[in-house]
């Protein structure tokens, strides 16, 4: 249910808003779980310095996830949560696990892409819509997750 909210946006507006908001909220926490699952099972030769960047990655992915959900309520609606809701929101798939370490660089940099190119269609929409305000986070997100990706791409060459 929407609250009442004065930002000089439509209702209809919030609502699209919101909701690309929360498919792209859902991706994140699936990617930072990932990340954090990758993490933790890593091995290999690049151990250690996997292991430092997917600990880094997860960190500023949470941090990323509470600015997503902070918005969506700053919109006027509940912020989704539970895995069950993430699950039928969004369009990055779970690791099957047993992922040698080039296939979690590889995964990861693959699941950052294809953020990039889902906050860039949300940020395009948001302007073109007026709320300039939710362009700029996914701004925001684009940077910061086209270079994770490059630095993912990086370990295997």
């Amino acid at each position: 249910m929407a609250e009442k909210v004065d930002l000089g946006l439509g209702a209809n507006v919030r609502k699209k808003v919101a909701d690309g908001l929360a498919e792209v909220l859902a991706d994140h926490y699936l990617m930072a779980l990932k990340t954090q699952n990758f993490h933790w099972n890593v091995t290999g030769p690049n151990f250690q310095g996997l292991h430092t960047l997917f600990g880094t990655q997860y960190a500023a992915l949470h941090l990323a996830i509470d600015e997503l959900a902070e918005r969506i309520r700053t919109l006027g609606f509940p912020a989704p949560g539970g895995f069950a809701v993430y699950g039928k929101l969004a369009s990055l798939k779970e690791a099957k696990g047993g992922e040698s370490w080039q296939e979690m660089c590889a995964q990861l940099a693959s699941d950052n892409d294809a953020l990039v190119k889902a906050c860039r269609k949300l940020g395009d929409m948001a302007d073109e819509a007026g709320d300039t305000e939710t362009g700029d986070l996914m701004n925001g997100r684009k940077e910061e997750m086209a270079k994770a990706a490059w630095m993912l791409r990086s370990h295997v060459g």
